[in-house]
């Protein structure tokens, strides 16, 4: 495929600089909360080196960044990078209210002119599967990686691996016949959701020794910001903001209902089926 006539993520870049990307800074402090799990996994591949220089790669309201600038101090720095000016502007809000040192950049990751050889860890949480075209975002990102730096980013296995992740549309077809179907490998949560497309991936954008390994991490939010969560998140989310005051509660009732074996008491609980991939830069 020839990627040199359009390398520019367009409806990314709008998704996110609109609807979507003002639902994930209303929804920050509940996403951070689901997904604190896979930021400590991360973390944790920091832990284990010093003096380093970390590139977060889609790294939204900026909680993964923030973690790992805390742990390494100043002794090493943490860039965070995303597509979103909403995002990227909440990220150093928090940064700044936090006074800790990370830096992080509005653009495309893909296409980024970053510093050549300048990173020992690429990671990213949950921000790698939304590009038009992943060999050339990978073939960048190994350009910003110096030789033996290591990459580990966590990403979505399958839809039907992941009912939680789909019971609000699934829920909520019926009333809303124009929500728009997920189109298999297109930029989206599920998009990595084949190991050996990944791996594919992987391989021809220049990275060695990949280890595509399934994690299963059990996750939990309130149940009091569960109609809050669906209502902004995901297809459903989107698409409520267009529908009528009555369509919307009768979906908001439905969509309720069928979240219910998830609820015990006061916590929503499911499992995130994803895949732990790691990879390491060659000498060149």
């Amino acid at each position: 495929m020839d990627v040199t006539q359009q390398t520019d993520n367009n409806e990314q870049t709008a998704l996110w600089n609109g609807r979507a990307g003002r639902a994930w800074v209303e929804a920050q402090e509940v996403i951070d909360q689901v997904l604190e799990p896979f930021e400590d996994l991360l973390v944790e591949v920091v832990r284990a080196g010093s003096g380093q220089r970390v590139l977060d790669v889609g790294c939204g309201t900026g909680s993964t960044t923030l973690a790992v600038a805390r742990l390494l101090g100043a002794t090493g720095h943490c860039i965070g990078v995303d597509i979103s000016d909403l995002l990227i502007a909440a990220a150093r809000a928090r940064a700044e209210r936090e006074d800790t040192p990370a830096s992080f950049i509005r653009a495309d990751a893909q296409t980024h002119a970053f510093e050549p050889a300048s990173f020992d860890l690429i990671m990213s949480r949950f921000g790698v599967m939304f590009f038009d075209h992943p060999v050339l975002a990978f073939s960048n990102l190994r350009r910003a990686a110096r030789d033996h730096a290591r990459l580990r980013f966590i990403v979505w296995r399958s839809a039907a691996e992941n009912p939680f992740m789909t019971t609000a549309e699934r829920a909520a077809a019926p009333l809303l016949p124009n929500m728009p179907a997920r189109q298999p490998g297109a930029p989206g949560q599920f998009s990595f959701a084949d190991r050996h497309r990944v791996a594919a991936i992987l391989e021809e954008s220049g990275w060695a020794e990949s280890d595509i390994r399934p994690i299963d991490v059990d996750c939990t939010l309130p149940e009091k910001e569960l109609v809050g969560y669906f209502t902004r998140l995901g297809p459903v989310g989107l698409i409520l903001q267009e529908v009528d005051e009555r369509t919307r509660a009768q979906v908001i009732d439905t969509v309720r209902a069928a979240f219910d074996p998830y609820v015990h008491g006061t916590e929503v609980r499911f499992a995130a089926a994803c895949w732990m991939v790691s990879a390491r830069a060659p000498s060149a």
